[in-house]
């Protein structure tokens, strides 16, 4: 057996170890202050510096967004208008096909023999005395003269009346 520290040498030493205890106690709660002080300079550091790099990375984004927006703009205004004439197209040619069933009833109905008279009068004095008269397939007539042909169908005459609406026919589509 080794002989151990002499009696009462521990009594002795323990206001040292107190001591020691104590001072390490301080400088760890000292380099825990530092550490935290530290750490949050280095997070307030960080968040700067993350805002830096944001603003930086929307300005050249940005930048970079504006002229492909103003494409895609012009794009999509393109494309919808074209999508608006041909809705407006559309709604045309229905238009169109709406009179030209309308017209195309009207053969045996009453009153048809009287307009067939004014329409053939018509094709006849448009086309010239010697005219050669048809019938159309779908109604009407076809006038044939010297040098010139009046299409007096009731098809073409339809086409006719919905052409001559002109600008009118937009009040299909207006709100």
């Amino acid at each position: 057996m080794t002989p151990g520290p002499p009696a009462g040498a521990a009594a002795a030493l323990e206001p040292v170890r107190q001591r020691l205890r104590r001072d390490a106690e301080e400088q760890a709660a000292r380099l825990r202050a530092a550490a935290h002080t530290q750490a949050a300079d280095t997070v307030r550091q960080a968040h700067r510096d993350a805002r830096e790099a944001l603003a930086g990375a929307q300005a050249a984004a940005a930048a970079i967004a504006a002229p492909l927006t103003a494409a895609e703009l012009r794009e999509a205004r393109g494309r919808a208008r074209s999508a608006v004439l041909t809705a407006q197209r559309a709604a045309c040619d229905e238009l169109r096909r709406l009179v030209r069933d309308g017209v195309a009833a009207l053969p045996g109905q009453p009153g048809y023999d009287q307009l067939l008279n004014g329409i053939t009068r018509r094709a006849r004095h448009a086309a010239g005395p010697r005219a050669e008269l048809t019938a159309a397939l779908d109604g009407g007539v076809v006038a044939r003269g010297p040098g010139v042909v009046v299409d007096c169908s009731l098809a073409r005459l339809a086409d006719l009346a919905v052409a001559e609406l002109g600008p009118k026919v937009a009040d299909l589509w207006a709100p």
